[in-house]
C-alpha cells in the first residue's frame, strides 16, 4: 500500500520540489569537445593528457548513470554537472597544448624528411658506381634495394601531407637506416674491387721495375 502511495505521490513531489534532470545535451557537447580534440592529435601528441580527460568524461558518464539507476525522486546530477563543466573548462587547453606539440612534430618531420633525401641521393648515386663483376645478381639486388627507397621516401610524403608527423618521422628515419646501410655495403664492394685490381697491378709493377733495372 506505501509502496502505491509512493509511486502515486511521486509526480505531485517532483512538481512541488522540482526532480533533478539528466543534463543530456550537454554531455552531448562536451562528448562532442573531447571527439573534436581527438581528430586533431591529442591522442597522439598529448596522450597522457588525453587519456586522463577522457577519464574524466567517463567518470562523468558513470555518475549520470548511477544516478539514472535511482528512483526519479532521488536523482542528484550536481556531480555529473560538475565533472562535465571541468572536462568542458580542459579542452581548450588540450586543444592548444595539441598544435604545440603538433607543430613541433612537424618541424621535427620536416628534418627528417630532408635528411632520408639526402641519404637516399647518396645511395643511388654510389649504387651507380657498384662494380658488376660475375656477381650480376646481387649489383640488381643492390640497385632494386635503392629503387625501394624512392618509394619509401613518397610514404614519407604521403605521412606529411596527411599531417601525421609522428609516422612521418618513423619512417623517415627507417629510410635513412636503409639508405645508410645500402651505402655501406657498396662502399664495400668497392673496396674489395679496389683491393683486387691493386693485387692483382702488383706483379707487373714489380716486373716493370725489375726490367727498368736491367736496361741500366
Amino acid at each position: 500500500m506505501k509502496r502505491i502511495m509512493t509511486m502515486l505521490l511521486a509526480p505531485a513531489l517532483c512538481v512541488a520540489v522540482g526532480c533533478s534532470q539528466a543534463p543530456n545535451d550537454k554531455l552531448g557537447e562536451v562528448e562532442k569537445a573531447v571527439m573534436d580534440a581527438k581528430l586533431a592529435g591529442a591522442q597522439a601528441y598529448v596522450a597522457e593528457d588525453y587519456a586522463k580527460l577522457e577519464g574524466m568524461l567517463n567518470n562523468a558518464k558513470k555518475e549520470m548513470d548511477d544516478q539514472n539507476a535511482k528512483f526519479a525522486l532521488f536523482r542528484d546530477y550536481g556531480k555529473t554537472e560538475q565533472l562535465l563543466v571541468s572536462v568542458q573548462a580542459e579542452t581548450p587547453k588540450l586543444l592548444e597544448e595539441t598544435a604545440k606539440k603538433k607543430a613541433e612534430a612537424k618541424d621535427v618531420a620536416l628534418k627528417a624528411h630532408v635528411a632520408a633525401k639526402n641519404a637516399v641521393k647518396k645511395a643511388q648515386a654510389l649504387v651507380a658506381k657498384a662494380p658488376v663483376g660475375k656477381d650480376r645478381a646481387a649489383v640488381e639486388a643492390i640497385k632494386n634495394d635503392a629503387k625501394a627507397l624512392t618509394a619509401s621516401l613518397n610514404d614519407v610524403q604521403m605521412a606529411m601531407d596527411a599531417e601525421d608527423y609522428l609516422t612521418a618521422q618513423a619512417k623517415a628515419k627507417a629510410v635513412q637506416d636503409k639508405s645508410l646501410a645500402l651505402s655501406s655495403e657498396v662502399h664495400g664492394a668497392l673496396a674489395k674491387v679496389g683491393g683486387a685490381k691493386a693485387a692483382k697491378a702488383a706483379p707487373t709493377a714489380a716486373k716493370n721495375t725489375k726490367s727498368a733495372k736491367k736496361k741500366k
